[in-house]
Formats: C-alpha cells, sequence, structure tokens
C-alpha cells in the first residue's frame, strides 16, 4: 500500500516567521509532527511519502505513486485542505482525513469528497482504519470517545521530513491540560487528563533526531507541558542527564500555564534541561474577564510577577493575549499593550477572541443566539470576531488594530525585548564552541544593517546590545535571535491592520448588530417582585 501524506499550507500567521526564515534559508519553522506519527503507527510494511505543502506542492509523479492520500489539518489551513481533497479526488484518490479541523467539523471535508475520517486520537482510530483498508472498504468513518495510552506512541517517521528546510522540529512528551477555560479547545480534542509519555519514549525520539543529524531547536509541542508537573520532572531529571552526555545539541522552547512561576523545581529543571522559551497563555490582564473564561489559574497571583519570575529564571516569554470577552470595558486593547510593557514579554500572540467548534464557549453562545451566520471560527489574527460580542465589534475591532500595531511598533519591540533580556537568567551548561554557519553570519549582518544602520531603531539598536554584552553577555546570543524577530512583524502588523479595516468595512456595509445585553440574573428578590407585580 503507497500512501502519500499531505500537510496543507498554513496562511500568512504570528508563526509563520517567513521573514526571520528567509534569512537563513528555511523555509518553514516546525514540522507536521502529527502525519510523521500517523506514518509510524501505519504498517511499517506500506511505503510512505510525505509532502509539506508549506515546502513545495505535490508533484503529479507523486500523485500518481499514491494508492491513499491522507491529509491532516489545523483549523487555520481549512482553504487548501478542502482545495487539496478535490484536487485528490479529481486524480481519482481514495483520501483520508484527519486532526483537529476534521475532527471538529468532519461535515466540511465529507463535503468535498474525503473517502476516510480517521477522527479523534490516531493511536485508536487508525488501527480501524487499516482494518477497514485490509478488508477492500474504501469509504468509512472511525471515532472513539476513549483517550489512547500515549506510552504506545511509536516514534515519529522524522526520516520523511526534508528536515533541512525546517527551523525547529517538534516532539510531543503530553496530551491534554488539567484546566477548564471557556474558550479552549485542546481540553474538548484531548480531554483534562494530561496523559505523558514515558521518559525514555520521549529520550528515544530525541536520539533518533541526533542519528538524523539534527542540531538545531526542538519545539516541545504540548499544550500544557507542565499539566502533569510529576511526570514532567521525571522526564527533565533525565532530559538533563542526556544533554550533557550529548553536549546539548538542542535548544526547547515550550506551552505552559502561568503557574509555572509558582514551582521553582520545575523551572530550574527547564533551564538545566536546555529550555530557552516558553509560550504563556495570558489572555487579558483584566481579572474580571479571566473569571468569566474560568482561567483562574491565572487569577492566583500577580501575573506581572509571575511572568518576571520565569524571565529571571531564565526563560524567555512569549505570551497569547485575547481582546473581546463579555463584559469587557473599553481599553482592553491599551491595558494588554501596558501589560506587555511591565512584564517585559518581547513576542506575544494576540488575536480577537473566537468561538471555536465544540467549546464551552461555542456552545454557550450557541445557546444564547449569539454566533454570527456565515462566519466561521478561525485562530489567525486577521479574523474578526464569529459571534456578537457585548460592546460593539466594531470598537473592538479598532482597539485590536491599534494595540496590534503599538505592540509591533518597531522601536516599543526592540526596548520590550532589551527589557526583558536585561532580567533573562543565563544559561546555566556550557555548550562547545562551534562556527556559526555561514547563513547564520549571513542573517546576523542583514539584521544589523536594517535594525543598527538603515532604520530608525538604529540608536536603541547600539545602545541595547552593547547594553546586554556589559550587564548579561551570557544571553547576547538569545538576544540577538529575538531582535531578528522584528523583521516578521514589522510586516504582518500591517497585514493584520489592512485585513481587520477589510472585514470590518464589509461587516459596516452589511449593517452591524448591536451589542449582546447579558440578561440579568434572577435571583430570590426578583422572583419574588415578579410575583408581586
Amino acid at each position: 500500500m503507497r500512501i502519500l501524506l499531505v500537510y496543507p499550507v498554513f496562511p500568512k500567521t504570528f508563526w509563520s516567521y517567513e521573514k526571520i526564515l528567509a534569512l537563513v534559508d528555511r523555509k518553514v519553522l516546525l514540522p507536521p509532527l502529527g502525519l510523521v506519527t500517523v506514518a509510524a503507527i501505519l504498517p511499517q510494511e506500506w511505503e510512505f511519502k510525505l509532502v509539506d505543502r508549506n515546502i513545495r506542492p505535490v508533484t503529479e509523479e507523486e500523485w500518481a505513486w499514491a494508492d491513499i492520500v491522507i491529509f491532516s489539518a489545523m483549523i487555520v489551513q481549512k482553504q487548501d485542505l478542502l482545495e487539496q481533497i478535490q484536487e485528490a479526488k479529481r486524480r481519482g484518490k481514495l483520501v483520508a482525513v484527519g486532526g483537529p479541523y476534521p475532527t471538529s467539523t468532519p461535515h466540511d471535508v465529507q463535503n468535498v469528497g474525503a473517502d476516510f475520517l480517521i477522527l479523534d486520537e490516531g493511536e485508536i482510530t487508525l488501527p480501524m482504519f487499516v482494518e477497514a483498508v485490509q478488508r477492500g472498504e474504501t469509504s468509512g468513518t472511525f471515532r472513539t470517545a476513549e483517550k489512547p495510552d500515549v506510552t504506545s506512541t511509536p516514534v515519529p517517521r522524522f526520516d520523511l521530513l526534508e528536515l533541512d528546510a525546517y527551523d525547529m522540529m517538534s516532539v510531543q512528551f503530553s496530551r491534554g491540560c488539567p484546566f477548564q477555560c471557556e474558550f479552549c479547545d485542546i481540553i474538548v480534542l484531548y480531554g483534562r487528563k494530561p496523559r505523558t509519555k514515558t521518559p525514555a519514549q520521549l529520550l528515544a525520539e530525541l536520539d533518533y533526531l541526533y542519528e538524523l543529524g539534527w542540531r538545531r531547536g526542538v519545539f516541545m509541542v504540548d499544550d500544557n507541558f507542565i499539566g502533569n508537573k510529576r511526570n514532567v520532572k521525571l522526564l527533565l531529571k533525565e532530559l538533563k542527564v542526556w544533554m550533557a552526555e550529548h553536549q546539548y545539541p538542542f535548544k526547547f522552547d515550550t506551552e505552559a500555564s502561568v503557574d509555572l512561576a509558582q514551582d521553582q523545581e520545575m523551572l530550574d529543571l527547564m533551564v538545566e534541561s536546555g529550555f530557552s522559551a516558553v509560550f504563556l497563555g495570558i489572555e487579558t490582564p483584566d481579572e474580571d474577564s479571566l473569571q468569566l473564561t474560568k482561567k483562574f489559574q491565572n487569577t492566583r497571583s500577580s501575573l506581572t510577577d509571575a511572568v518576571q519570575t520565569i524571565i529571571k529564571a531564565g526563560l524567555r516569554p512569549m505570551a497569547g493575549f485575547i481582546i473581546g470577552f463579555d463584559g469587557e470595558k473599553a481599553g482592553a486593547g491599551d491595558r494588554i499593550v501596558r501589560f506587555a510593557e511591565q512584564a517585559g514579554i518581547p513576542s506575544t500572540t494576540f488575536a480577537m477572541l473566537q468561538a471555536l467548534p465544540n467549546t464551552a464557549l461555542w456552545h454557550r453562545l450557541k445557546k444564547e443566539g449569539r454566533l454570527r451566520e456565515n462566519k466561521e471560527s478561525n485562530i489567525n489574527q486577521t479574523t474578526l470576531m464569529n459571534f456578537i460580542p457585548t460592546r460593539p465589534l466594531e470598537d473592538i475591532a479598532r482597539e485590536y488594530i491599534e494595540a496590534f500595531c503599538t505592540l509591533y511598533d518597531p522601536v516599543k519591540y526592540l526596548d520590550r525585548t532589551y527589557r526583558c533580556f536585561l532580567m533573562l537568567g543565563a544559561p546555566r551548561y556550557k555548550t562547545p564552541f562551534k562556527m556559526p554557519e555561514l547563513v547564520v553570519i549571513k542573517a546576523l549582518l542583514i539584521v544589523i544593517w536594517r535594525q543598527g544602520v538603515k532604520r530608525e531603531t538604529r540608536w536603541k539598536f547600539w545602545h541595547h546590545l552593547f547594553s546586554i554584552l556589559k550587564h548579561n553577555p551570557g544571553v547576547v546570543e538569545h538576544y540577538i535571535s529575538a531582535c531578528a524577530h522584528n523583521e516578521h512583524f514589522l510586516e504582518y502588523r500591517q497585514i493584520v491592520r489592512d485585513e481587520i479595516e477589510k472585514q470590518l468595512a464589509e461587516y459596516l456595509a452589511q449593517g452591524a448588530e448591536k451589542p449582546y445585553v447579558v440578561p440579568p440574573v434572577e435571583t430570590q428578590e426578583t422572583k419574588a417582585e415578579a410575583v408581586v407585580s
């Protein structure tokens, strides 16, 4: 059986980093970890080819070679996924589809001709698919409510990837998150009980990457790396030894809840194991909104103090922010900007709130009749909200545009990055010296020319760089890398402004809905008044 694995195109997003990747002659930030895991779970006597369309298109020879084409996609890849399913069907191919987006809205892929829907988690549903294929079936839907034991998940087939095209590799230690944030689809897809691999499994994956010659960054793609703290600490204790034995070949980034700041042992272990950055779901500094959306873990202590504790431990923070929560007061965008500046967070994803399919938020808004017709959810930063908010959508959109552009003003970004790296704890291990690649030297010179000579940032750039060299020299390489991110955001903030203004004009031309008025909460007193009246 010949299996062609195809990963659809991502639109330009916060994470696409085209301008930065071009500097170091790479195409894509991260590989399709789901598809290389699928290839490892399927029978190994089958033949496999993988095409990441973010690198290159599928060739006619590859289409002709395949018996079955398997796609996996997230919601932001929707457009290209649907088009590529149709391309495969035009060539008479059997098509199988899985991943987060088809799992959430299977009817979309069915409508364009997908034959097999391999939904939920593949450790359980892929064997069902294999059995159906071996019986000669040509269609079917495979689902399960069961959450698999990921200690059975095999080492992904990293060998199928065009490794030189990627800036980082991906590995996964856990699935699921213990929290109950109303807007989050992770707990819908993977549950609230974090399931982890064994340390030996994860180290075997790193061994394989090492054998393949990988020597760059690795993203631990867990949606909340510290969800199962006990098991993560067991991993980190072994990872720390593995990294030392292999002379620190990788640097790790990951995602974690902000309560990481309350666990000094975890912070120390992460830094000693080679972690350099962590994505934090801050969402908003407005405590009322955090309470409403059930993100209680962000209300237990000062968010600013928590972020700075993480920085001082040695982890550069990236943060997610959202505007448009119910009951939100005017000026939310400005408050987010002030918080990012005060806490010293260089990079922030920032978007208007979306009701993702089957989340608690989606169900609540559907019950209240607030989902906007013909406006599907999308987690990109260039999308208007897909429901009627409690204040005018026009106000939220304009606040969002101004806040996004302020966050990524080139001078403000450099200032925020500088303040972060003055605080940042230096690495706690020594790596052997090696000459940087020529392409990295070239990228460095381009960044210095653009930010240190050509643009208005020139004086800030040199002042900040020399100050970091003087006061915190151990982080200078990491600092310059963070400065290079400015190349992406400089262009991307204009893309956000243009797209949101375009969508907003269309929305206003069609006639804006009135904001949703939250009904008063019925109490014993109001019930009594109603009876009397």
